[in-house]
């Protein structure tokens, strides 16, 4: 396994690109889960053959599920790199002690890639974890995703930018749906329009002379409709890499439209805190989605 140190926007993170295997294991048994490849005989598009170029998820499996809910999970990183530790792996063990499964994605990133690639990537998984939901001991109707900051845009875009499936392709994991069941959307980037989106992240994601009708396109605020999924939404009022606005606008858009939804946006905090376990003004949050996951019955009572 390559370990490679990557910044993220606030600090040094772990970025881990693991060699690929098909082995699944639970997290109580296995403290190293090995990821899995979207594609195992190539990605769509891919450029290359290095582990840049083959998107993961790796599942954390928790020793009990009795709700049978799956959450995957988006690091940020600016579509740059991706912080894969504080937003990816604590998240993983932070819902298996909540007896939730959870399978942290590595998509593929800018410039190396861009969109549609990081969207294809993470409606692979959402994809390939309802096929073989059984597998899992997962719902099939239980699969929400979490994203943070760059990883928030790419989760909001699963979220608005979905599809039922192809029935005739030959790839049995391309006939499942690619919506979300639900959404977690951690001081998320969710628009490309000046002033509000994050201009390293557009430039990644879309190139350095970015196409007016995907900036619109992938202005996600707009693209919300009565199916998209119920959404828990999470910011601070002074962050300074992405203004709370997204997480507004976003949220209005989906009262507009009668989705479900939750937001709880604190005065204090900067950009990138994760779990926000060692901040006293933030660390509530997890909390308020725990209490939001229990009450939609995608996380027992009781849990931790």
């Amino acid at each position: 396994m390559r370990r490679i140190f990557l910044p993220t926007f606030a600090s040094l993170c772990l970025l881990v690109f693991c060699s690929t295997t098909h082995a699944v294991t639970a997290q109580g048994n296995n403290p190293s889960p090995q990821p899995i490849p979207l594609w195992p005989n190539g990605a769509p598009g891919d450029v290359g053959t290095t582990n840049l170029d083959k998107p993961t998820i790796t599942p954390y499996l928790p020793t009990n599920n009795p709700t049978r809910t799956a959450v995957i999970v988006c690091p940020g990183g600016g579509y740059e790199m991706l912080a894969v530790n504080k937003e990816g792996t604590q998240v993983a063990h932070w819902l298996n002690t909540r007896g939730v499964a959870a399978f942290v994605l590595i998509y593929r990133l800018g410039s190396r890639y861009h969109h549609p690639t990081q969207l294809m990537d993470a409606q692979r998984a959402i994809r390939y974890i309802r096929a073989n939901a059984a597998q899992y001991g997962i719902d099939p109707n239980k699969i929400g995703i979490w994203g943070f900051s760059a990883g928030g845009h790419l989760a909001s875009t699963a979220g608005t930018h979905f599809d039922a499936g192809n029935p005739d392709a030959t790839d049995a994991i391309e006939h499942a749906s690619s919506r979300p069941d639900f959404m977690v959307l951690a001081y998320p980037l969710i628009s490309m329009q000046p002033g509000l989106a994050h201009t390293g992240s557009i430039h990644a994601l879309l190139g350095e002379q970015p196409n007016p009708a995907l900036v619109n396109e992938l202005s996600n605020e707009t693209q919300v409709t009565p199916q998209t999924p119920p959404t828990f939404l999470f910011s601070t009022t002074n962050d300074e890499i992405v203004p709370v606005m997204n997480s507004v606008l976003f949220y209005e858009a989906l009262l507009r439209s009668g989705v479900p939804a939750e937001i709880h946006i604190f005065e204090q905090g900067h950009h990138g805190a994760g779990l926000a376990q060692d901040n006293p003004e933030l660390r509530m949050w997890p909390v308020l989605l725990q209490n939001w996951m229990h009450k939609n019955n995608w996380m027992a009572a009781g849990a931790e």
